[in-house]
């Protein structure tokens, strides 16, 4: 508690949710309704070996590797991969480092990291990454994928029925506020809708 010309205030370090969306960025971020989302249906545990793919300003990043997971990260523009890690130190601190591995490679060219446990991709084109991660993913690897427009979902999912994969679905998350006032109880009147597509199935053994 402080005081500041007559004013007094409290602070509080900020949660997860709240520096995603305040914090410094190049590119647009995955937010928070939809990052939860992402760690459980990827199923993301501690140790578990991630390709992330494009790494943005990490806001993914930042999720997974709060979840205990070791991330290697490929971004093909040096600004982002600079302010992902940036941003990774600034909020989980220098010691989450060691468990953030970023390149700045191309997923479409292929994946040079072996034995991943789970693929997360936010890319314009996830499905060309499919092959790729079914040559790297153990068997029972999850890939996840965020895509906004619903086509990219459809290519993506037409991509994933050819194999090897099992059970794929695609989700989209809605978050509708509430306000409660004494007995005026109603939603409120905005909500965040749309802002994309989540996307996961699970490798097969071959």
């Amino acid at each position: 508690m402080r005081s500041v010309g007559g004013t007094r205030f409290q602070a509080f370090r900020p949660t997860l949710s709240d520096f995603v969306v305040k914090m410094k960025r190049g590119a647009q971020v995955i937010y928070p309704k939809d990052l939860g989302p992402m760690l459980l249906l990827a199923d993301i545990a501690p140790g578990h070996r991630v390709l992330e793919s494009g790494v943005g300003s990490g806001a993914l990043s930042l999720a997974l590797l709060r979840a205990g997971a070791e991330v290697f990260g490929y971004e093909i523009r040096g600004d982002f991969a600079r302010r992902a890690r940036k941003n990774v130190q600034e909020f989980l601190g220098p010691e989450a480092l060691s468990r953030y591995h970023i390149s700045e490679r191309d997923c479409y060219d292929g994946i040079d990291v072996d034995g991943l446990d789970r693929v997360a991709l936010d890319l314009p084109e996830p499905w060309r990454v499919v092959p790729h991660a079914a040559g790297r993913l153990r068997p029972g690897g999850l890939i996840i994928a965020y895509t906004p427009s619903v086509l990219q979902a459809t290519q993506l999912r037409e991509s994933l029925e050819r194999g090897p994969w099992a059970l794929a679905a695609t989700v989209e998350v809605l978050q509708r506020s509430w306000h409660i006032a004494g007995e005026a109880v109603r939603p409120d009147h905005r909500m965040i809708a749309h802002t994309g597509f989540l996307t996961h199935a699970r490798r097969l053994p071959t």
